[in-house]
């Protein structure tokens, strides 16, 4: 890198977004690092000084704090080069266990937040930024935006929603403005973002219909109590995401983790095997269609 750039991380206090602040800091970029809790990146404020490191108190579920905190950057660096647009809530409940509030409310802070984010970030890229600089969008997503898991009904729902409104954005921006939109879809980390695993994840209770233990939302809880919420290192993560950050042209999708990776060739599977099972279903249609004409 030339010069250092400057970075624009949500939920900078803990997980991927924690560790790409640091990360990004011992890199020689610049930050501005913003949370629901600021006071939680004390620690870092005391090490870096305010030329490198910006700490702004943002809740995504707030639109009007969005706004104000990329207007904060623009008054503090004049520029972003990357958003990290990553903070998130997890969230464990079968479906019909899970009261619709709580659902509302983890797709205010996963879809609503992150995408208003997004929308604010493209905005900044194309009107504040110099004409053509663009910028580099990096979204978090999930795993479970490619395969929804048992017990993860809502919180999968809420990132396929990211995933497809992002899908649909990438088409729609003019290529001139030279803005590159990657979603990263982490599989299983250690992070505070996991359900059960901190202040960050929401936990229902088991719904009274759903006790038999070999139901696979039932196994997959068995799963996180004895052991499967150790997870992978997210520092490792993190560092290739910092890796794409560089990348000329990059992806609009990077699975990250073996089992991302499954779900991913999973899901072409499946796709594949409905398509040669049932594809000639269609024919008939089109010809009706035609036919219509």
């Amino acid at each position: 890198m030339s010069s250092p750039r400057v970075w624009f991380i949500t939920g900078a206090s803990s997980g991927f977004g924690r560790k790409m602040t640091e990360l990004a800091l011992s890199m020689g970029e610049i930050v501005v690092a913003t949370a629901r809790k600021p006071e939680r990146l004390s620690d870092l404020q005391a090490k870096y000084n305010t030329e490198k490191l910006a700490i702004v108190s943002l809740e995504v579920s707030k639109k009007d704090e969005i706004v104000a905190a990329f207007s904060k950057a623009k008054d503090i660096f004049g520029r972003i080069d990357v958003v990290f647009n990553n903070a998130g809530q997890g969230m464990i409940g079968e479906v019909e266990g899970t009261d619709e509030e709580v659902a509302r409310r983890n797709f205010d802070t996963n879809f609503w937040g992150a995408t208003n984010v997004s929308r604010e970030a493209l905005k900044y890229f194309r009107e504040v930024n110099p004409k053509g600089q663009g910028g580099r969008l990096i979204v978090t997503s999930s795993e479970t935006g490619i395969q929804g898991y048992p017990a993860y009904g809502y919180y999968s729902a809420s990132k396929h929603a990211l995933e497809g409104v992002h899908d649909a954005l990438v088409k729609e921006i003019d290529p001139e403005w030279n803005i590159k939109i990657t979603l990263v879809e982490p599989g299983y980390f250690a992070t505070e973002a996991t359900p059960n695993m901190g202040p960050n994840g929401a936990r229902m209770p088991v719904h009274p219909a759903y006790t038999k233990p070999t139901l696979p939302g039932n196994v997959m809880r068995d799963w996180q109590a004895n052991g499967g919420t150790a997870g992978a290192d997210p520092a490792l993560a993190v560092a290739k995401i910092f890796e794409l950050s560089l990348l000329p042209d990059p992806p609009f999708r990077l699975p990250i983790g073996a089992d991302c990776l499954d779900a991913f060739r999973t899901k072409a599977k499946q796709y594949t095997e409905t398509v040669e099972k049932y594809g000639s279903w269609s024919d008939s249609l089109e010809q009706v269609t035609v036919a219509m004409k």
